[in-house]
C-alpha cells in the first residue's frame, strides 16, 4: 500500500468511477454512524460492520475482475497478431458455411 494518502478530491474522484463500491462505502459510513438508533448492542454494531464489509469486499473483488478483463481485452485487440472476427470451432478452422 501506498505511504502517502490520496486527496479527498482524488478519493472521490475514484469513487465516483465505482458506482457500487461508492455506495457500499456509504453503508458502511451509515453503519458506523448509526443516525437511525439501530444498533444499541455491540454485538449487532459488530454483525452489522462484518456484513458491510463482506459486501464491500465482494464489490471491490468484481471491480478487480471487470477492470482485469478491460485491461487484458485492450491488450489481446493491441496484439497485432489477433484477429477476433468470426467463430471458429474447437480445430481453429473457421465453420463451414450452411
Amino acid at each position: 500500500m501506498a505511504d502517502s494518502l490520496m486527496s479527498d478530491a482524488e478519493l472521490v474522484r475514484r469513487l465516483c468511477a465505482h458506482p457500487e463500491l461508492r455506495s457500499r462505502m456509504e453503508s458502511l459510513l451509515l453503519a458506523v454512524e448509526d443516525e437511525a438508533g439501530e444498533l444499541k448492542q455491540a454485538d449487532a454494531a459488530e454483525m452489522r460492520v462484518i456484513e458491510e464489509m463482506r459486501r464491500t469486499g465482494q464489490v471491490a473483488l468484481q471491480a478487480w475482475a471487470n477492470r482485469q478483463v478491460d485491461k487484458t481485452s485492450q491488450e489481446t485487440r493491441q496484439d497485432a497478431g489477433v484477429w477476433s472476427e468470426g467463430k471458429k470451432n474447437s480445430a481453429g478452422t473457421p465453420p463451414l458455411a450452411t
